[in-house]
């Protein structure tokens, strides 16, 4: 029972690393109609910015507080993000409004190999480590209930609580602030929401620099897990299957499709993997995206659409 705990455990940490990610597909789409694909990539230059300005702030200011270099970087990687979603709104989507699908999507497609340059050109490609003060060592929990205890890491712990308070925070702001359904509005039709006067432009910058700090926060917490390296930006890849499960509209959906996803990749792997020489944690999310896509393709939480003709 102690083993299960633990591979549950695992798997609804991992679940929640992967939600994070996810969330910057969702908040994207549900405020635009525009398929992100530059998510991963946002999520690297976010990592690279904040291990690189937590370097080299110490020799800027010439002290040893790790905790000031870290708030600044943040600070900084955060400005920076807003600026890219800035740029991103004044040379990309003002001029693709009312456009295609397809040709939003080659244009995340176009900003994701430019920001890939761009994080190489400016912080350098070698592997990077954060270090925010996240504990390590893993704890022993239960030990009077099972013999040895169920091992738990703590790092996964504050960075799935770290996850979850993100989540309440963007969930309550795209419910109850006028600035969050003005971004619904004009995921529903760009036309009709310029017609009643939401300011287009304003809005899309605003999204992107959400989701910009959502991939900071990802890339900040992967980071300090795996070090901050450019295969980061496949992280994107895990995440596709979340939002399939969860729903592309929904912000809950993508949380509960992470914790599914983790989940069944843990237990699946444990259980099941020795039984078919394992590899299993591979594939399983991809497999279980594909049965949604064929009998539920709007995912547990997203909206059915209904065309009239």
């Amino acid at each position: 029972m102690a083993f299960f705990l633990e591979a549950l455990f695992g798997g609804l940490m991992a679940g929640m690393l992967y939600s994070l990610v996810a969330l910057g597909f969702v908040l994207i789409f549900k405020a635009s109609g525009v398929f992100n694909f530059a998510q991963g990539a946002m999520v690297l230059f976010a990592a690279l910015a904040m291990a690189r300005f937590s370097e080299w702030i110490p020799g800027w200011l010439g002290t040893d507080s790790k905790v000031l270099a870290n708030v600044l970087a943040f600070v900084i990687a955060g400005t920076c993000m807003f600026v890219l979603a800035w740029l991103i709104e004044r040379l990309v989507l003002r001029h693709l409004v009312n456009q295609e699908g397809v040709t939003l999507l080659m244009a995340t497609l176009g900003i994701t190999y430019f920001l890939d340059g761009l994080g190489q050109t400016i912080f350098g490609s070698d592997i990077y480590k954060i270090d925010v003060g996240m504990p390590k060592d893993p704890v022993f929990l239960f030990d009077s209930v099972f013999e040895g205890g169920v091992m738990i890491n703590l790092e996964d712990v504050y960075a799935a609580c770290v996850a979850a308070l993100l989540v309440v925070v963007l969930s309550l702001f795209f419910q109850k602030t006028s600035t969050g359904r003005a971004l619904r509005a004009v995921a529903d039709d760009h036309q009709a929401a310029q017609s009643i006067g939401i300011p287009l432009n304003r809005i899309w910058v605003i999204v992107w620099f959400v989701a910009g700090v959502t991939a900071l926060v990802a890339g900040i917490i992967w980071g300090s897990k795996m070090g901050v390296q450019f295969s980061l930006t496949t992280v994107a890849l895990r995440a596709l299957p979340v939002i399939i499960l969860g729903g592309l509209t929904s912000v809950p959906g993508a949380i509960i499709g992470g914790l599914i996803i983790g989940v069944g990749e843990k237990l699946s792997e444990v259980y099941v993997g020795p039984m078919v020489g394992g590899g299993i944690e591979i594939w399983f999310a991809y497999v279980l995206a594909l049965v949604f896509l064929l009998f539920r393709p709007q995912g547990l939480f997203g909206e059915k659409i209904i065309d009239r003709v």
